[in-house]
């Protein structure tokens, strides 16, 4: 599989991750008999909010499907990319593939089988687009933008 086919399936899952978290709102079901009273009604001064700690649960929960979404359209982005312009989306593409490892230990740590499947998927996909990236810097002409020469100010045999 080439680096645009990996990246463009890395972003369908995270897409279908983010909509599956997204779903999972308010991330509490009443058959799991988990009271969240407390949550709810123990109430904090925070620089001048009053807040409780249901207020951050959620808000944390639709941020984390914000950045789901970024990823998702990150990921559809670096798919589309000329071939020439992926050695210079290197640090950017790792970066990414990173995140989802990281995600990938946390869903281990704290969550269950699902966001774990998802998050490893999508880093091994991630990684891989990375990789074949990256090697793509040796069949660039030399002189070439991409391959981080320039012509400029050379002057001709």
């Amino acid at each position: 599989m080439n680096s645009r086919v990996l990246y463009r399936v890395s972003a369908v899952l995270i897409l279908l991750f983010d909509l599956g978290h997204s779903a999972g709102f308010p991330w509490s079901d009443p058959s799991w008999r988990v009271d969240t009273t407390a949550m709810r009604s123990s109430h904090f001064q925070v620089l001048g909010f009053s807040r409780t700690y249901w207020d951050f649960y959620v808000g944390f929960g639709i941020e984390i499907s914000v950045f789901l979404l970024l990823a998702a359209v990150l990921a559809w982005q670096l798919g589309g990319l000329p071939i020439q312009t992926l050695p210079l989306m290197r640090g950017t593409a790792w970066v990414v593939a990173l995140c989802f490892a990281a995600i990938s230990v946390l869903s281990w740590m704290y969550f269950f089988t699902i966001p774990l499947v998802f998050s490893i998927v999508i880093t091994v996909c991630l990684a891989a687009a990375a990789w074949q990236s990256a090697g793509t810097r040796a069949d660039l002409p030399r002189g070439s933008a991409a391959a981080g020469t320039s012509s400029v100010g050379a002057t001709k045999p």
